[in-house]
């Protein structure tokens, strides 16, 4: 490297002598808490090289000094360079990962060619940053990756798809490191464990992963029907998590009087069962070890996110309106960027309503302790449940229509039990009072659906039966 002609600049500091150890040492601290840089030892300000005598523990003297005097410390990289028979000193600084850096005390930057004290209020910002990161896993810096491991591909997808669904005001093709930084996903050149999630090329993170199982039966026992380890970016994991329930739940098919093209229902609703894959993705606690797990059973499905609950909050405040605290906000940010979520924290109330309007039970949420439970069942009303309730084969085979097309009509009944009016009026008025259906509308156009009530109160009309 070339000292000569060397100026001062927001990288490159001159000194004459190592008398000058203190302002050195201010120096150095604002190197580390800007950009890095050197400090040439021998060197005035005109330019001039001088050269400094070099004794027996010189260089040590001066890297002891530097590291007692910095909090954290600071350890310089001090070497020696000959310049027209002269010798100077080189000190090599690194930029520091959170840019508060003491010396002496008091905290120092980098403004064009000087050095000047950090004010109490940028400081106490760059405090309140840095605790931020330490508490969110998807803003802390990923020291073992560059933005060579992204995958430019998925960056251009992500562009595309968020200019067309949120207006994102950046360009489809925004070179790669300018679109991170903008996106908060850079942070002084280097890449947040958000980026990674998004954007990998090679797999960092193995706690990123959603285990996807299909038992034989309702105990979490082997054999299992079908097994698969999910890995990839965040989108990977939503998307082919929700395929493998898909593939993995019963869709039934029928042709409607009148019309041309057939229906199809699956046993559960997409659309909230993808809300709450989702959810376990972006609001997992990912210093956990535990995988995002999709559990699906004959009569029921569980999703299970590793984490708690955000404090003060209770399962009972999923079930009404709340609003959105995510636990990776950067993260977060970016799904919604490209409408995987909503920013409105409706995400339950959407999986509550949606089952709802599918004719099954009201997901349940649970709180092991470890992890949230997001529980789907196709119907708390089980043949079993029928029979302990006294359901004449009428009633159960008119509750399966239900549980499939989502309601019924008397004519309906009429037609599947093949009974008279009065006998289908009877067997729902039955229905009705045990409260296991509603009746909705009136006159002609009058349905019945089912009621959308707890086991418990099956189990006490059951007791009751029996007693």
């Amino acid at each position: 490297m070339n000292f000569k002609n060397k100026k001062e600049s927001e990288t490159l500091e001159l000194k004459k002598s190592t008398g000058e150890w203190k302002e050195m040492i201010k120096t150095a601290s604002a190197f580390s808490n800007t950009r890095g840089g050197e400090i040439l030892v021998g060197i005035n300000n005109s330019e001039e090289v001088q050269g400094v005598e070099i004794g027996k523990n010189t260089i040590e003297d001066l890297t002891n000094k530097i590291k007692e005097n910095t909090d954290p410390e600071i350890y310089p990289r001090i070497s020696t360079r000959i310049i027209s028979d002269k010798t100077i000193i080189v000190v090599r600084v690194k930029e520091s990962n959170d840019h508060l850096v003491l010396a002496f005390g008091r905290p120092y930057k980098r403004v064009g060619k000087s050095t000047v004290r950090i004010s109490k209020d940028e400081y106490e910002g760059l405090i309140l940053e840095k605790h931020k990161e330490k508490l969110y896993f998807d803003s802390q810096i990923c020291k073992e990756a560059d933005i060579e491991d992204i995958n430019e591909e998925k960056v251009r997808w992500f562009l595309k798809e968020a200019i067309k669904q949120r207006g994102l005001n950046l360009s489809e093709g925004t070179p790669n490191k300018e679109a991170l930084t903008k996106l908060k996903l850079l942070k002084n050149g280097k890449l947040t464990n958000a980026a990674l999630l998004l954007f990998f090329k090679k797999q960092l993170f193995l706690q990123s992963e959603v285990k996807c199982i299909r038992f034989s039966g309702n105990e979490p026992v082997k054999p299992y029907i079908d097994f698969q380890t999910i890995e990839g970016t965040v989108f990977d994991l939503i998307d082919k998590a929700e395929d493998f329930v898909l593939r993995n739940i019963k869709k039934s098919i029928w042709l409607v009087p009148g019309r041309v093209q057939r229906e199809e229902k699956y046993e559960y609703p997409p659309d909230a069962v993808r809300e709450a894959i989702v959810n376990a993705v972006a609001h997992r606690d990912y210093e956990s070890p535990s995988k995002v797990q999709v559990r699906i059973f004959d009569d029921y499905i569980e999703i299970w996110n590793p984490g708690r609950l955000p404090g003060g909050w209770t399962i009972e405040r999923l079930k009404r309106k709340h609003e959105s605290i995510p636990k990776n906000p950067l993260l977060f940010k970016q799904l919604f960027w490209v409408k995987y979520v909503e920013d409105v924290g409706g995400g339950t109330i959407d999986m509550i309503q949606g089952c709802r309007e599918w004719g099954i039970p009201e997901p349940e949420f649970g709180d092991t302790g470890t992890a949230i439970v997001v529980t789907f069942r196709k119907s708390i009303l089980t043949s079993r449940i029928m029979e302990e309730l006294g359901l004449n084969q009428r009633q159960i085979e008119a509750m399966d229509f239900v549980k499939e097309h989502n309601k019924i009509t008397t004519r309906e009944y009429c037609r599947l039990c093949k009974v008279v009016r009065d006998t289908a009026n009877r067997d729902l008025n039955e229905l009705l009072e045990k409260g296991i259906i509603r009746r909705k509308s009136s006159g002609p156009q009058t349905y019945y659906i089912l009621s959308n009530i707890s086991i418990g109160h099956y189990r006490t009309l059951s007791d009751t039966k029996h007693r």
